[in-house]
């Protein structure tokens, strides 16, 4: 299935949204008459029985039968779920950690291979696809973090990486906006992100895992992950090099907490050993450049820039672009 949550003046609707399902051919938006399907939170909180519903109108979609059908062009995206009870993001790609870590200067961790890292971020008024990128101050060092994410049923506490995958019912992208120059004095004081990670947007649609075909095995989507910065490639790295995939990333996450129904995972910044294939974030272009010639030349982000994240499965641009532009706001 692919879904998608549009906005809506329904009351009751404001906040998180009106669930939709989208057809296969990424033009047609079914609208769901059952008030169980009101939006993504709340069929989530009872998944097992709304999804067998949800699948059973997706097939009269597909086969032409659903009447109650708009244009994706009639309607307006929001982030699949406006607002979670819980975002985590890992930071699952070994190369990523070690030039940002580069990048302030700091030591890598002894169980770097062992032991993901993952900080909990802001989880409410989260970003559609299409909303602008507000750069409060140029000197924060606005960065943009292509990231694939998962969002999983309730999870209960102590589950292990080979039960995780049941509970992973939902794929989507992320964009994880970071504010670099904010982030050195964060960490110093030892209680980690906070101001540094405003809230972070994601794709129009969401998908269940068996859309991605075999490319989703291992607890991994096993397909390039494509960045433009101003219409130009900046990168477009393989999403299936994470050294912890979505399943430990779940067990880790379990270890003293169960997780609620909606729970959205991050992978982290995308990003392959091999540099020839771009970065996925302005951090890791900016350490390569040093690395190879002593000097930075990438800047951080500006008033007028524009970020495009998308993945494509043979030709079809399968979660629909997250598409922002930077906007500088006037206090």
């Amino acid at each position: 299935m692919i879904l998608a949550s549009i906005r809506s003046n329904v009351p009751g609707l404001e906040l998180d949204g009106q669930l939709v399902i989208i057809h296969p051919n990424r033009l047609t938006v079914a609208i769901l008459p059952d008030v169980q399907f009101s939006s993504l939170r709340q069929a989530l909180e009872s998944w097992g029985s709304s999804s067998a519903k949800l699948q059973n109108i997706d097939a009269q979609l597909r086969a032409g039968y659903w009447s109650h059908t708009v244009s994706t062009k009639q309607v307006v995206f929001c982030a699949p779920l406006p607002r979670s009870w819980t975002l985590l993001d890992g930071s699952a790609y070994v190369q990523h950690i070690k030039l940002v870590r580069k990048a302030r200067n700091a030591e890598l961790p002894e169980d770097l291979l062992t032991i993901p890292l993952m900080y909990q971020g802001a989880s409410d008024g989260l970003l559609s696809p299409f909303d602008d990128i507000p750069l409060l101050d140029p000197a924060y060092g606005v960065d943009f973090e292509s990231e694939v994410a998962i969002i999983t049923d309730a999870v209960p506490q102590g589950t292990t990486a080979p039960e995780a995958l049941q509970h992973i019912k939902l794929i989507m992208l992320m964009n994880d906006i970071s504010l670099r120059e904010l982030i050195p004095r964060e960490l110093s004081t030892g209680f980690g992100f906070f101001h540094s990670k405003p809230p972070s947007s994601f794709s129009p649609f969401i998908i269940t895992p068996d859309e991605l075909k075999d490319t989703w095995r291992d607890g991994r989507v096993h397909l390039p992950l494509e960045t433009y910065l101003n219409n130009e490639l900046f990168g477009s790295p393989n999403a299936g090099e994470m050294h912890f995939s979505f399943l430990q990333l779940i067990e880790h996450a379990t270890k003293t907490r169960a997780l609620g129904a909606g729970t959205i995972i991050g992978s982290g910044t995308v990003s392959n050993t091999d540099a020839s294939l771009g970065s996925s974030c302005i951090v890791e272009r900016r350490m390569l450049e040093k690395i190879n010639s002593g000097t930075i030349t990438t800047p951080y982000l500006k008033d007028g820039d524009r970020i495009k994240i998308s993945m494509s499965l043979r030709e079809t641009n399968i979660f629909g672009s997250i598409d922002q532009v930077v906007r500088q706001i006037k206090r």
